[in-house]
Formats: structure tokens, C-alpha cells, sequence
């Protein structure tokens, strides 16, 4: 249903379309006005989100650790690795997000293992270089 919408987003661009729409079947749209708090750090964390529009900025302890814009994602952190979120994400601007549910990841596995794999590798780079401060997890 949002395939088209997916190809602005890098770690979906280059799925060949029938993954994309895939995808795009298993997102959920969400519009979040600037101030609100998406993620919160140290709480359960059951959503993946890429950013079609808008920025974010990433918090852990309440400090400054990273600012995000579109073709970001976060909470795959949490989604894949913790199970709770390792950063707090509070948006900058209006926002335009997709989300994904910890069990469309389990229909992504299954489908389509090698965006699982980035996933999970991007996931564990975040960590690594974080082992004190977390990037939105």
C-alpha cells in the first residue's frame, strides 16, 4: 500500500519492489506533531520507525546524542536486540513516520531475510558504538 512512499527511504530503496510492497503492506503510517516524545528511553519497545518527514533528536539521560531526518529510522533497537528502548526520540518538527510492529519483523524474517540481516547489523553497530549512550533503541 505505501511501496511508492518506501522508496525515499534508503534502507527500503533498494528492495526489489515486490519486497518493497511487502513492506508496505506490513507499515502503518503515523503523523506526530513537533514536541512529542515517540520513544522513551528505558521503556518496552514493540515498534520500529522510519521518518518519510520531519527530524527528531535522540536523548539518552537526557543529553543530546544525535539528531535525525527523513530516510532515519529507530527502534530497531529495542525491536530486535533489548526489547526496551535504549534512547528517549522526541520530535524537532511535524513528523511523517512509518511503523512497524515487533511482528511484522517476524514476517520480515521470514520474507525477506536480508533486510533482517541489515536490521540486525545496524542494530549491533548502533550498540557497539554507543556502550554508554544508546542511539534511539
Amino acid at each position: 500500500m505505501y511501496a511508492t512512499r518506501l522508496e525515499a527511504i534508503p534502507l527500503f530503496a533498494s528492495l526489489p519492489p515486490e519486497e518493497r510492497e511487502l513492506v508496505g503492506d506490513l507499515v502503518d503510517p503515523l503523523e506526530v506533531p513537533a514536541g512529542q516524545e515517540v520513544a522513551t528511553q528505558d521503556t518496552f519497545g514493540y515498534s520500529f520507525f522510519a521518518i518519510e518527514e520531519g527530524t527528531a533528536e535522540v536523548r539518552v539521560d537526557d543529553q543530546s546524542v544525535a539528531q535525525l531526518g527523513p530516510g532515519d529510522f529507530f527502534g530497531e533497537i529495542a525491536v530486535l536486540r533489548t526489547g526496551r528502548r535504549t534512547a528517549a526520540v522526541v520530535s524537532t518538527s511535524p513528523m511523517k513516520l512509518f511503523s512497524l510492529f515487533e511482528q511484522d519483523f517476524r514476517e520480515i524474517e521470514s520474507q525477506i531475510p536480508t533486510l533482517a540481516r541489515e536490521l540486525r547489523r545496524q542494530a549491533a553497530e548502533r550498540l557497539a558504538a554507543h556502550p554508554t549512550q544508546h542511539e534511539a533503541g
